[in-house]
């Protein structure tokens, strides 16, 4: 059956090469020769049919001249002795060696670009869809050995369409990968994001599953009708078993059947069928903790869905080491962060957690109000009624660069229900004026506050969103709405913030808002 030929081909893809896409780069790139030089004749051997094997010469190899012998060197003629006089029997003459031709003049290679060229001068929106083709292609694999991801990614590319491999992209290889980029945005509606649920980085090809919603254990995309499912999934215990995890997905759901399954030291793959949908599971463990997908797909869409299948298996990153802008998500229920300001029960967070809510609430202190927005900068003023035993957070201190933590309550299904505050690493830049140290979950952060090294209020971090379905425009993961805005906008609403306040922990609140 064609369509189960497409399939047995893409699992061959998944299977055989672990976690990245079977891809045979080796066959494209010259084994270099060494430089030709006098060597000992070579005694030949007796031949024997079982003991012979024999090297076939790369096709970049030069050839042998017709006139020298493949297995023997080419031998130093000497000069015949001079001749001798009856009369006297002089001394040999000192033989000469045949002149032989000068050294060729070594030819320094071009110095290999460095990572921080590898895009240089690219503007960000074209940056972002160069990489997500390279993604789609199977070209970004990470980092290896000293260069960086997108540099090995750009030498893989020029090496799979037999360019000169470089590390820098000419114009016509720039062309041809946005060109690409736009066929896969234009019919899949295929980007790179960062699920805020998981923190893994994830291909989705949002015209196939426009529809995301929450999961226990991450996010699920979908299509309208089910017929299309992309489900991310985290597991942190530090008990964890990778190979009972394997057995376990394999069974479960009862409905499924697995046709092909590969289990590593760090991860597994199963696919096959569950009901009338294929299936395809991918994890991997680091840590204690599992993060990976699973992709459903109705059988009818094979075909379509095949490729898509592959450059998924390409993009997917458990573990990134650099985010990309987080998926955007209509939630119905919405978790965040946000940070009091005022005794007076006033509390600032970002616009985009406060939009649309028909009901407000602060955690553990009821229901709030939104009297003030600024969209431009990202900010909202909330404000709860009644409560005097508020410890609101100090804005007078400025904040330095370098070593910072985001103090926020992650969302429920971090911690099993629980609110309790979390650290994580960060550090203050002059712009977007904040970056992780480390890539992790980001639901319920957003309106985190940063504080820098000596614990100075610095500001609430906004986490950045990409329309799925594009791949414009390009934004960092988090920005930093910094302490001098906050003042700002609070003065625009006659709100005085408190000049004197505790540790920014005790002024951090759950922030709960319900749409429709």
């Amino acid at each position: 059956m064609l369509l189960r030929g497409v399939l047995g081909m893409t699992a061959a893809l998944l299977l055989g090469s672990g976690f990245a896409v079977a891809r045979d780069l080796a066959a494209d790139a010259p084994y270099p020769l060494p430089a030709a030089t006098p060597a000992a004749p070579v005694q030949p051997k007796p031949h024997h049919p079982h003991a012979a094997v024999v090297i076939p010469l790369p096709r970049t190899a030069p050839r042998v001249a017709s006139a020298v012998s493949a297995e023997t060197t080419t031998a130093i003629p000497l000069p015949k002795a001079a001749p001798q006089k009856p009369a006297a029997v002089p001394a040999p003459a000192a033989p000469k060696l045949a002149s032989l031709p000068p050294p060729k003049p070594e030819v320094k290679p071009a110095p290999a670009a460095k990572e921080s060229d590898a895009l240089a001068g690219i503007p960000a929106g074209e940056r972002l869809k160069i990489q997500a083709s390279l993604l789609w292609a199977g070209d970004y694999t990470g980092a290896t050995g000293s260069e960086g991801p997108m540099l090995t990614a750009i030498k893989n590319f020029q090496k799979r369409i037999k360019a000169k491999v470089t590390g820098l992209l000419t114009a016509e290889e720039r062309a041809r990968l946005i060109a690409a980029a736009k066929y896969h945005d234009d019919v899949f509606g295929w980007t790179v994001v960062t699920d805020p649920a998981t923190g893994v980085r994830i291909g989705l090809p949002a015209k196939l599953a426009p529809q995301a919603h929450d999961t226990a254990q991450g996010t699920r995309w979908s299509s309208k009708h089910g017929e299309v499912q992309i489900e991310t999934f985290r597991l942190k215990r530090p008990d964890v078993k990778l190979a009972t995890l394997f057995e376990t997905m394999k069974h479960e759901p009862a409905s499924r059947r697995v046709e092909a399954s590969a289990l590593h030291d760090d991860g597994f793959v199963i696919s096959g069928l569950e009901g009338l949908k294929n299936f395809i599971v991918r994890a991997k463990i680091r840590d204690g903790e599992v993060c990976g997908f699973t992709m459903r797909y109705d059988q009818a869409m094979e075909t379509i869905v095949a490729p898509v299948v592959v450059a998924m298996a390409s993009a997917f990153t458990p573990f990134p080491e650099h985010n990309a802008p987080f998926a955007a998500l209509s939630k119905t229920v919405d978790y965040g962060t946000g940070v009091v300001v005022s005794a007076h029960g006033h509390i600032v967070t970002a616009s985009a957690l406060a939009d649309g809510c028909q009901v407000l609430l602060v955690a553990g202190l009821g229901n709030a109000e939104r009297i003030a927005a600024d969209t431009a900068e990202g900010l909202a003023l909330l404000r709860v009624y009644g409560r005097r035993d508020l410890h609101p957070v100090a804005l007078a201190a400025p904040a330095q660069l370098g070593d910072a933590r985001l103090i926020g309550i992650p969302d429920p299904r971090e911690q099993n229900g629980r609110a309790a505050l979390t650290d994580v690493k960060a550090r203050l830049t002059p712009t977007p004026g904040i970056e992780l140290r480390q890539p992790a979950p980001m639901a319920g952060l957003t309106g985190a506050a940063a504080v820098d090294a000596q614990g100075r209020f610095a500001g609430i971090a906004e986490t950045r969103s990409i329309v799925v379905a594009s791949n414009e425009p390009a934004l960092a993961p988090l920005r930093l709405i910094a302490v001098s805005a906050i003042r700002k906008f609070l003065a625009a609403q006659g709100v005085t913030p408190a000049a004197q306040g505790g540790d920014a922990k005790d002024a951090v609140v759950r922030i709960i808002c319900v749409r429709k």
